[in-house]
């Protein structure tokens, strides 16, 4: 069985965003070698997301506004997690929401998707440096 790992780095300069990573993912599976198998990719920050979902610039706007409803950032004090001095309480529940990893099949050497599906990194709490995994395994 063959291993491969590799990091992508993210820094976006707004506090909450969503970067399409499927040619990244596609290349590292190209890398690896692996025709048949398995590629687990997660965020390596409690406050950021991978998911798959459809890339439509106004279901991703849907997102946002959705996400905010759901936790909104402001007022700050209404988040416990923030009186330890943080101001990301509503992106670490966004974040569990939106979910820390997906995981997709490689057959013949490629993303085994439905229809649509695209991975994304989701930022929420952004402007600073963060990074995502790829691990793939198989033969």
């Amino acid at each position: 069985m063959k291993s491969y790992r590799k990091e992508l780095w993210f820094d976006l300069p707004t506090r909450v965003g969503f970067v399409n990573i499927t040619r990244e993912v596609e290349e590292a599976v190209e890398e690896s070698g692996v025709k048949e198998g398995l590629v687990l990719v997660n965020a390596m920050h409690i406050t950021a997301s991978v998911f798959i979902n459809d890339d439509e610039s106004g279901l991703h706007e849907d997102y946002k506004r959705w996400l905010e409803e759901l936790a909104p950032h402001e007022p700050l004090s209404r988040y416990m997690h923030n009186r330890t001095g943080e101001d990301n309480g509503d992106a670490h529940l966004k974040r569990q929401v939106m979910g820390r990893e997906v995981v997709v099949a490689v057959t013949d050497g490629k993303l085994d998707f439905g229809p649509w599906e695209q991975i994304f990194y989701g930022e929420f709490d952004g402007r600073r440096r963060k990074r995502v995994l790829i691990k793939i395994i198989g033969e």
